[in-house]
């Protein structure tokens, strides 16, 4: 057992009567004390609506909301809250700006870049602006390993090139792709940079100012932060530039019966009542990450999935996808004759949860000519003794199997 697992109450329970090894969250992470508290409290303290109000509750909700902003701006290194954007999640903030920034721009013989390896999240969007708009839809070579070889990049960026939209980290093979390079090669054709950070903001420091990145999206709930919110960085010119796409309450500034007018960035992009409590409670979960440290969580993370492939290396019969080196932490992998869904539903028996399916990148599976695989993910509150009970696990599936298809 780690030194944070206790910091997670969930964790210290037992499923079909054995202790729970959790190892899907790159799904979703759990939730520390601090986070869960940190909620709580303001529900039942200080559950008002933000911005509004002068009264002391909704002084109090407003200056914990606008506090959060505040943090994820030091958390990713932007350079003003006006760059940061609260939404429902990844999904969100992608869609905010496929609509808002791409379908305006692009035209006819425009080009979209993408990698085969995209979360649907980062590919759905962007096949619906280019049927809007004409442009053109192109992919990146992977590599057998699914990295990405930058000189291929080069080659496959061109004047045509008006968007790139790209995953940081996969959340199938664990790549970890160049982003600050891939940045300074779109930029030099005049393109922007879309990027996809759902799997790597939770598991390393990213700074937005070193990766030169024009646009990042990711979730609270991967970071030990509530589901129902994320985040949207941009830059500030960009979004400036860039017109609201839902309206309503908060995100006005001056409303006529046949003209209105928006508030000031971010809040133009944050139409309706917002996501009070989620905010808050991914400011808690930033202070919680921040006081153990990105870097040691990152170094954590690719140590534990280094030993997982270690681990599972050994074992006959099992098919691991994504790079040897350079991984973060998860493991996709196959039990040759036997279905990842089979393999899941064995290991949940054993109390250890892992995802089964196409871990929504149906052309990856595809690309790695399978139909589904099984994924482990590891987060902070995991240790070897979780990769130990899940080697444990995959053995019991490989003989119950193997005695059945006797």
């Amino acid at each position: 057992m780690n030194r944070y697992w206790n910091d997670f109450p969930i964790l210290n329970q037992e499923v079909n009567g054995h202790p729970l090894v959790y190892l899907d969250s790159s799904a979703t992470s759990q939730k520390p004390f601090q986070v869960i508290e940190t909620v709580e409290a303001y529900y039942k303290g200080y559950n008002s609506n933000v911005h509004r109000g002068v009264h002391t509750l909704g002084t109090k909700a407003t200056d914990a909301y606008e506090g959060a902003r505040e943090k994820v701006r030091r958390f990713i290194n932007a350079r003003s809250i006006k760059e940061i954007v609260f939404t429902r999640g990844t999904t969100t903030a992608i869609n905010l700006v496929a609509a808002s920034y791409a379908l305006p721009r692009l035209q006819q013989g425009d080009e979209i870049l993408l990698t085969p390896a995209e979360h649907h999240s980062n590919l759905i969007p962007w096949q619906q602006a280019a049927k809007r708009t004409g442009a053109a839809l192109k992919y990146l070579p992977l590599e057998e390993d699914g990295t990405l070889d930058l000189e291929k990049v080069k080659e496959t960026v061109t004047p045509k090139t008006k968007i790139i939209a790209i995953q940081h980290v996969s959340n199938v093979l664990g790549t970890v792709h160049p982003i600050k390079e891939i940045a300074e090669l779109v930029h030099k054709h005049g393109g922007v940079i879309v990027v996809d950070g759902a799997q790597s903001v939770p598991h390393m420091k990213v700074d937005v100012r070193d990766l030169d990145v024009d646009f990042l999206a990711f979730s609270g709930h991967k970071m030990c932060g509530p589901t129902g919110i994320g985040v949207l960085y941009g830059r500030e010119e960009l979004l400036e530039a860039m017109e609201p796409i839902e309206f309503g309450g908060e995100m006005i500034d001056h409303v006529d019966l046949f003209e209105s007018t928006w508030k000031e960035l971010p809040w133009k992009f944050e139409g309706g009542t917002p996501i009070i409590a989620g905010a808050i409670g991914l400011g808690a979960a930033i202070d919680y990450l921040e006081s153990i440290g990105m870097d040691q969580i990152e170094e954590h993370d690719r140590k534990l999935a280094r030993y997982a492939v270690e681990q599972l290396s050994k074992m006959d019969g099992i098919t691991i996808y994504g790079p040897k080196e350079n991984r973060t932490g998860l493991v996709t992998f196959n039990l040759d004759g036997v279905h990842p869904h089979d393999v899941a539903t064995v290991l949940d028996a054993e109390g250890i949860a892992v995802r089964a399916g196409h871990h929504c990148c149906q052309p990856l599976m595809r690309w790695l000519n399978v139909t589904a695989t099984a994924r482990a993910s590891f987060y902070l509150y995991n240790d070897e003794t979780d990769i130990d009970r899940l080697i444990k696990g995959l053995q019991k599936t490989k003989e119950y199997f193997g005695h059945v298809f006797r």
